[in-house]
């Protein structure tokens, strides 16, 4: 994948509405940031956003995914797009943005893998979601 002003970071919430059955227009607009992100591949994750998609998924959705389930989507989907993989300078990063901002840890974390990738789009789903790819 090319660095630039076209990539994007897909935060874990994204991926967790894919299969949110309690709002179907989140649900699909989720659904299709995703295959965007796949298939024009300029979506990026972090190891942190697998890890907390696959907690979710196995434990927390109404109908947890199988082992089997969450396998085949850590390939199809998850590792397709997973680019950023901890090291200091990441979470010295994450410490200072959490420093500057007040925010928590994990919240800078997934600023500092943002940044890291050279995204300078994060795309996370709060009330409304909106693509911006």
């Amino acid at each position: 994948m090319r660095p630039g002003k076209d990539r994007v970071f897909l935060d874990t919430n994204i991926f967790v509405y894919t299969f949110d059955s309690s709002s179907s227009i989140k649900r699909e607009q989720a659904r299709k940031l995703v295959s965007e992100a796949l298939e024009s591949r300029r979506g990026v994750i972090s190891y942190q956003v697998v890890q907390e998609f696959l907690n979710v998924a196995t434990r927390k959705f109404a109908k947890p995914m199988t082992p089997t389930e969450a396998q085949l989507y850590l390939g199809r989907v998850l590792m397709p797009l997973c680019e950023v993989f901890p090291d200091a300078s990441l979470y010295s990063h994450a410490l200072s943005i959490a420093d500057e901002t007040g925010w928590s840890f994990y919240d800078s974390l997934i600023v500092s893998s943002a940044s890291a990738a050279d995204c300078p789009v994060l795309l996370r789903v709060a009330a409304t979601i909106t693509s911006h790819m």
